[in-house]
């Protein structure tokens, strides 16, 4: 079964063609960081201007480069939530569209499925069950993968996501936008023990974490040294102490699951130091890690692809009355 796919959640246009869920013929990414950077972050109505001029020629681009017409297709995967709305409604839009004119089934994709999809596009990916650790800008949750599409939904943050700190950590350090990658980078010019911050939430007993907490106390550090900073050593510490938090909890999980396998996924699992951590502590449980290669770490609509290769089997669609939602309950 060959499956278009299609993601405009946030600021990457994305258009790939995935066959039987699991090989990628083509995975097209056209971003729009260059142009939010000046501002620090996504600018919404930017973005879904730029998708509304990006979108026909990146699935052209990606139907190109697998070397398929749309006649081979079986069916439209896309993104319709959360994500930022006016985003989405482009994707989802053009999707019905090109489901329609090329009378192909739709399916309607959670943004969420999609990134914990992204390991079985690996060679080798995880038995079923495992627990996932999905970490990226906008959420932070820990799931128990029953099967493609059934999941136990076991914790998440009860206010910011950890990529979100990352990003506002980033912008009081003056690193600009994208923050994840530019605090991974100066991290390991830092030394992470120098100085500690909150870990909140680490010894609880529940899967729930807490990243808002720790950005207040990152801003009143920087304010009390009164311009005599190391910024090296705040992002490694700021960083050590998000990492120790995520590979705990996900640990906790594992064990409480008495699983053998552990994925983690979204943007945030291309952070070099939660891949060495989580790795390390997976090593002395006995756990095997399933960690995506950087680029479907981050949006790409490869994944999409993947969880729509799902729902299709089960003769899941969704209607042309698809909507487009920004939070996670309704699609």
């Amino acid at each position: 079964m060959m499956v278009l796919g299609i993601e405009t959640s946030c600021d990457e246009t994305a258009a790939a063609v995935v066959s039987s869920g699991r090989h990628i013929l083509s995975n097209v990414v056209w971003s729009q960081i260059a142009i939010h950077h000046p501002y620090g972050g996504v600018v919404p109505e930017l973005a879904s201007r730029k998708h509304v001029e990006k979108i026909v020629p990146v699935v052209e681009k990606a139907l190109s480069r697998a070397g398929k017409e749309p006649t081979d297709l079986d069916g439209v995967a896309v993104t319709c939530g959360p994500g930022l709305i006016g985003a989405l409604l482009v994707g989802v839009s053009f999707a019905k569209a090109f489901a329609y004119s090329c009378q192909l089934p739709l399916v309607g994709v959670n943004h969420l499925e999609g990134h914990l999809a992204a390991v079985y596009l690996a060679p080798e990916p995880p038995p079923f069950p495992f627990v996932a650790l999905l970490v990226s800008g906008g959420h932070t949750n820990l799931y128990y993968v029953l099967e493609p599409t059934l999941f136990e939904h076991m914790g998440q943050t009860r206010d910011d996501a950890a990529g979100e700190a990352f990003d506002k950590v980033a912008k009081m350090l003056g690193l600009g936008y994208p923050g994840g990658p530019a605090i991974d980078d100066l991290s390991r010019q830092g030394d992470p023990n120098r100085i500690r911050f909150p870990r909140a939430l680490l010894n609880s007993a529940g899967f729930d974490f807490s990243f808002s907490g720790i950005k207040t106390a990152v801003a009143r550090y920087v304010d009390s040294q009164q311009g005599c900073l190391s910024i090296e050593d705040i992002a490694a510490g700021f960083q050590e102490a998000v990492v120790d938090v995520l590979v705990q909890k996900a640990m906790l999980a594992v064990q409480t699951k008495k699983s053998k396998h552990l994925a983690v996924v979204g943007g945030v699992a291309s952070n070099s130091r939660l891949r060495i951590r989580v790795k390390e502590e997976a090593v002395r449980a006995g756990v095997s890690v399933h960690i995506p290669r950087p680029e479907l770490c981050t949006d790409n609509a490869a994944m999409v692809a993947a969880v729509g290769y799902h729902y299709l089997r089960q003769g899941k669609y969704s209607g042309l009355n698809l909507d487009a939602y920004s939070k996670v309950a309704n699609c």
